[in-house]
């Protein structure tokens, strides 16, 4: 510092502001402060620290909150690809009957442009030695694609649900199985299955109704709940099998703007009234968004006190450089530096703490996310967590948040000792050793 005494003289400390160019003194000497080296390497390690601590908190930050970005987007978007944006059911699950003059009365109402009719139940599939239960869904193929990324999702085979022509042997209907269900059924495309049917059984000396079927290819949702327990077949088969006469389960609904759905929901409610009743995906899957929801915003909390803890080791970084450079700053404001521009000294050196760990952080956070996007290093068991590798989102938003966030509360970290060093006596100070 004794440098820029002998330039000053005794006029006034803002000469110096000839020498710094466009960048104000105040911000010149904090930088110094910064890079110099201390009479004790301990307060630079702390700086160090400091600086790391708000790194690591940023990266942490915006790999968490764009994992957890991606989580919901990926989960909504294959659940509404699979069960579709709304489905119409009737109380008490009494089916509907006419399911085509139902669709034809709301077909008016804005923003639908696809329905189709379903069947839900359960069955028992067997296939020679192996067995096991599985949701059945009846579907009507000319329309499915209409409600439905079913048709996108087809790996092997297609979507043939109607009976298939065998010469020489008997026609049977086709069956559409979730890969993971195939392979614990050890399933091959042509096989022959049975349907057995678990609903409708009303005593215990009553057969149930079964009905054969001829594997005519698998899905693959990237949902590990469906594609393990999932198949598909013609809607007649399902009320066949299911002895529902010309009944149905529902009808499913999509619409061109999936967050439209509340809003369209209530037409079809006010528009049919009982017993029907509207379900979006929303509400379908309600639990499960809440619980994305909490989890973003518990991860939020916790996270954000690495940056609270990088704020605390600021100000004890700053504390100790006041008290290492009391005899500088009371020499300063005798050449005439004002409480005020000591106090920005210190403030700075705040702001260059949280615009260097922040900067850092963005860059360490982005490059992350971007390389689990591109080549998708980390996976995740899908019976747990419905999908089976760790979707990433980016948000320009988050970025914008948590940057300016971080870099605020090292501004405000920097007060009190900025504070502090302003409120020292030039004599005193002078006098410290």
């Amino acid at each position: 510092m004794s440098f820029f005494f002998h330039k000053c003289g005794r006029r006034s400390i803002h000469p110096l502001r000839r020498n710094t160019e466009m960048v104000p003194y105040e911000m010149f000497i904090a930088q110094r402060y910064l890079k110099a080296r201390q009479k004790t390497g301990f307060i630079n390690l702390i700086s160090y620290i400091s600086i790391l601590g708000v790194t690591i908190g940023v990266a942490a930050l915006i790999i968490v909150l764009s994992v957890m970005n991606g989580f919901e987007n990926e989960v909504r978007t294959r659940i509404v690809g699979f069960d579709t944006h709304i489905r119409l059911r009737t109380f008490h699950d009494q089916g509907i009957e006419n399911a085509q003059a139902v669709m034809d009365s709301i077909s008016d109402i804005p923003h639908i442009i696809g329905m189709s009719p379903y069947i839900d139940e359960k069955a028992m599939l067997r296939s020679g030695r192996e067995s096991d239960g599985v949701l059945i869904r009846g579907a009507e193929p000319s329309t499915l694609h209409r409600v439905s990324d079913l048709p996108k999702n087809i790996i092997y085979g297609d979507l043939h649900l109607e009976p298939v022509h065998r010469p020489g042997m008997k026609d049977l209907p086709g069956i559409v199985v979730g890969r993971y269900l195939a392979d614990r059924l050890y399933l091959d495309l042509g096989d022959e299955v049975i349907l057995v049917s678990l609903t409708g059984v009303r005593s215990m000396f009553q057969m149930p109704p079964v009905k054969q079927f001829i594997v005519t290819g698998f899905f693959e949702t990237g949902m590990f709940e469906y594609d393990n327990a999932y198949a598909y077949i013609s809607i007649e088969s399902a009320q066949e099998l299911f002895q529902k006469g010309n009944r149905v389960s529902g009808i499913e609904i999509r619409l061109d703007d999936l967050y439209r759905a509340e809003s369209v929901s209530k037409m079809i409610d006010k528009r049919l009234g009982f017993p029907y009743f509207p379900n979006t995906w929303f509400e379908m899957r309600k639990t499960l968004f809440s619980w994305i929801q909490l989890e973003k915003w518990a991860m939020f909390i916790i996270l954000c006190l690495i940056i609270l803890v990088a704020a605390f080791n600021i100000i004890s970084t700053l504390i100790m450089v006041v008290m290492e450079k009391t005899r500088e700053i009371g020499i300063l404001k005798s050449m005439g530096a004002g409480s005020a521009e000591i106090m920005r000294i210190f403030i700075y050196e705040g702001l260059v703490v949280g615009l260097i760990g922040s900067s850092l952080g963005l860059g360490i956070g982005y490059s992350v996310c971007w390389a689990q996007l591109k080549y998708r290093f980390l996976s995740i068991p899908g019976d747990v967590y419905f999908i089976n590798f760790l979707p990433v989102k980016m948000q320009s938003m988050d970025f914008l948040l948590i940057g300016t966030a971080a870099v605020i509360i090292c501004l405000i970290s920097s007060v009190y000792p900025a504070r502090w060093a302003a409120r020292l006596d030039p004599v005193n100070a002078i006098r410290y050793e």
